[in-house]
């Protein structure tokens, strides 16, 4: 038996959807943009990084190393933030408010002029996320941010500046999140549940993906994307794409 729209479960896939219907509507132009301009940045002979903080790391983390994704898409990692593996838990959302953490990161890593960095953050308030944009344009990077845009008018910046990470970014893609992150309620339930915006967030970035690797095939670039370890012939063909962009790959070393 299925799930319908009179259950719990129903409602949240029937939110979700809706969600994805209204991104493939409203958010087109920009994610071909943003397709569009990780292809540049390949063809250039640019790296590519991704960075999310806490349950934003899903998406970015999505995007590495993956079968059937671009073998060039590298986790840019800030120690203790990257998920709630370390302890306490509490302990990953403090270190998003500090000022100075992501221009040390930053400063310290292969980043460089030429390069673009995908920054992820649900509300984009916080100093991590907003420095992390702010300090990678400085370098010369190119940066696309992934947020929801209502956190800017509903809450207020936490990073010195006042500003949001939409504020410091190339290309804005909006997930249309609702603040607070949930998407349920019920009357027998004291608070809101359901939280969409990992589903929502990977779609994107899927989407912005397939556009990547469509466009560098129609540059007649053959998109150097990784194939299933599971399947025969994966492995073989892996480490080709591997030894070819192995200058560009820092999940290997």
């Amino acid at each position: 038996m299925g799930l319908d729209g009179g259950t719990a479960g129903g409602r949240f896939l029937d939110a979700a959807i809706g969600l994805l219907e209204r991104l493939r509507d409203d958010e087109a132009e920009t994610i071909t943009a943003a397709g569009e301009l990780i292809a540049d940045t390949v063809v250039a002979g640019g790296r590519l990084f991704a960075f999310g903080a806490g349950h934003s790391s899903l998406a970015a983390q999505d995007l590495v190393y993956r079968a059937g994704g671009l073998a060039l898409m590298n986790l840019l990692a800030v120690p203790g933030a990257v998920g709630v593996d370390v302890m306490p838990a509490t302990l990953g959302s403090a270190l998003e408010r500090v000022d100075g953490l992501a221009t040390a990161v930053l400063d310290s890593s292969p980043l460089r002029a030429g390069d673009l960095l995908v920054v992820i953050s649900l509300s984009g308030r916080n100093a991590l996320p907003v420095e992390m944009a702010s300090h990678a344009r400085e370098l010369g990077v190119k940066v696309i941010g992934v947020t929801s845009v209502a956190y800017a008018t509903e809450t207020t910046s936490r990073h010195s500046s006042g500003t949001f990470l939409k504020d410091h970014c190339d290309l804005v893609l909006d997930s249309k999140i609702a603040v607070g992150d949930a998407e349920l309620t019920l009357d027998t339930i004291p608070a809101p549940f359901a939280p969409a915006s990992t589903v929502v967030t990977s779609a994107i970035l899927q989407s912005v993906m397939a556009t990547a690797a469509a466009s560098l095939a129609d540059r007649g670039v053959e998109p150097p994307l990784l194939r299933s370890g599971n399947v025969d012939g994966g492995l073989d063909w892996n480490d080709r794409v591997m030894r070819e962009y192995g200058d560009r790959i820092f999940y290997l070393r």
